[in-house]
C-alpha cells in the first residue's frame, strides 16, 4: 500500500468488518461503492472459503479495488489462539476476541469423525450447577462472525489430511439465548455458494431447554439436543435452576413432543450422570416414562469434574446399570466417551473462573497457534 492510501485510510476502529457481513449487508456494501452485485458474493468466497485475512489477496479484485477496499475496509479474525492438547488427541482452542475476551472450542477426533464443539457466548446466562461456564455469568453473546471465525480459526489449523466433518454448538453458552446470531451463523456455516458449505445434517445444536425457541431450531434443519439431566421438577430445579423454573420440566417436554422432526431424524436427549443426585435406577425409569413413544436416543454424559464442584463422577459400573434400565424400556442410550478431561476441554468444563489464571499461565500442555 502506497504512502498516499495509507494517509487516505480511516482509523481501524472505523473500518468496516468484512467478516461481519451477511449477504444482504455485503450486496449494500458493494452498491455503495459502485460496484457490481455479484462482488458480494466474491468478496464472501474469500473470507470463508479462502479464509484470507489480508485484502490484497483478493485477486479476482483489480488493484485498484483492493486499493480503494483497503482504506475502507478490515478482515476482522480471532487472534492471539493457544492451542491446549490432550493425551487423548483432543485439542482445546482459547482464541482472544477484539475486546480481549477468550473464547473456547474443542476439537474432538473419534474414529472416522472430527468434530467442533463451538461456543455461543462469553460464559453463560444460566446457572446450571453442574457446568463450569455456568459459574462465570454471562459476560456477552457472541457475534455470528465469531461463532463461525472459531470454525476458520481451528481450519487454518489442521494437520495435514484432516477435515472437520460434524459441529455442535454444545460449547460456551445457551444457543437459543442467542438466536439472532446462531441462526445468522449457521446460515453462513451451511451456505454452499459462499460459505462453509457444512451439512446442515452434520450440526447440532444443544440446548437447556429454552421451550419456546425450539421451534426455531427445525426451521434451521440441524439436529437438536436436549440437556434434561433430571428426572422430576423439583430435581431439575436444583439442578438447572434459571431454565427450569421459566421452562418446568412438562412444558420443556410438550415442547419435545411437538418438534417437527425430518424423515430418519431423531431428538438427542442429553443426561448428565451425577453420583448419588440423579443416577439411580429409579432415575432410569422415570426417565424411560417421560421419554416414551418419542423418536429419540439418549446419550448418557459421565459427569466431568472441575475445580470447586460438589459433585462427583459416578462409577462405571453405575452409568452401566442407568443405561440398561434405558435399554430394557427400548430406548437407544450410549454413553458419551470422555474427552479433553485433562485439559479442562470436556463437556461442561468450559470456561474461566474470576481470579484464574490466563492461559499462557496455566500449567497445560499448550502450544501457540
Amino acid at each position: 500500500m502506497s504512502m498516499r492510501t495509507r494517509r487516505r485510510a480511516a482509523p481501524r476502529a472505523a473500518l468496516t468488518n468484512l467478516l461481519e457481513l451477511d449477504l444482504d449487508a455485503a450486496e449494500r456494501f458493494v452498491r455503495d461503492l459502485g460496484w457490481p452485485r455479484y462482488r458480494a458474493q466474491q468478496i464472501l468466497r474469500w473470507l470463508h472459503r479462502r479464509r484470507v485475512r489480508d485484502i490484497q489477496r483478493m485477486t479476482d479484485l483489480s488493484e485498484a479495488e483492493r486499493a480503494r477496499l483497503g482504506t475502507i475496509a478490515r478482515i476482522g479474525r480471532l487472534e492471539d489462539c493457544q492451542i491446549l492438547r490432550s493425551v487423548d488427541g483432543t485439542r482445546k482452542y482459547l482464541a482472544r476476541l477484539e475486546d480481549k475476551l477468550l473464547v473456547e472450542s474443542v476439537l474432538i477426533p473419534d474414529a472416522d469423525r472430527l468434530t467442533l464443539c463451538l461456543s455461543t457466548q462469553v460464559g453463560c446466562t444460566l446457572d446450571c450447577s453442574f457446568c463450569l461456564t455456568g459459574k462465570m455469568g454471562l459476560r456477552r453473546n457472541l457475534k455470528a462472525h465469531e461463532i463461525v471465525d472459531q470454525v476458520l480459526t481451528v481450519q487454518d489449523r489442521l494437520e495435514a489430511g484432516e477435515r472437520v466433518t460434524n459441529l455442535v454448538l454444545m460449547g460456551m453458552g445457551e444457543p437459543l439465548a442467542n438466536l439472532e446470531a446462531v441462526s445468522d451463523a449457521i446460515a453462513r456455516l451451511t451456505n454452499s455458494s459462499w460459505g462453509l458449505g457444512i451439512s446442515a445434517r452434520r450440526i447440532t445444536l444443544s440446548t437447556a431447554g429454552v421451550a419456546p425457541r425450539l421451534k426455531h431450531v427445525a426451521a434451521l434443519g440441524v439436529n437438536l439436543a436436549v440437556s434434561l439431566n433430571a428426572t422430576t421438577n423439583e430435581q431439575r430445579d436444583r439442578l438447572m435452576p434459571a431454565v427450569n423454573r421459566v421452562y418446568p420440566l412438562v412444558e420443556l417436554l410438550a415442547a419435545c413432543r411437538d418438534y417437527v422432526l425430518l424423515p430418519r431424524q431423531r431428538l438427542t436427549f442429553e443426561y448428565v450422570l451425577l453420583a448419588g443426585v440423579n443416577d439411580t435406577e429409579q432415575d432410569a425409569k422415570r426417565l424411560t416414562k417421560l421419554l416414551n413413544g418419542m423418536r429419540c436416543k439418549v446419550n448418557l454424559i459421565p459427569f466431568n469434574e472441575f475445580p470447586g464442584t460438589p459433585f462427583t463422577r459416578p462409577t462405571d459400573s453405575a452409568v452401566l446399570r442407568f443405561q440398561s434400565v434405558l435399554r430394557r424400556a427400548g430406548l437407544d442410550v450410549f454413553v458419551r466417551k470422555t474427552k479433553g478431561r485433562d485439559v479442562l476441554g470436556a463437556c461442561g468444563q468450559l470456561g474461566r473462573l474470576a481470579g484464574d489464571p490466563e492461559p499462557a499461565l496455566l500449567t497445560l500442555a499448550g502450544t501457540s497457534c
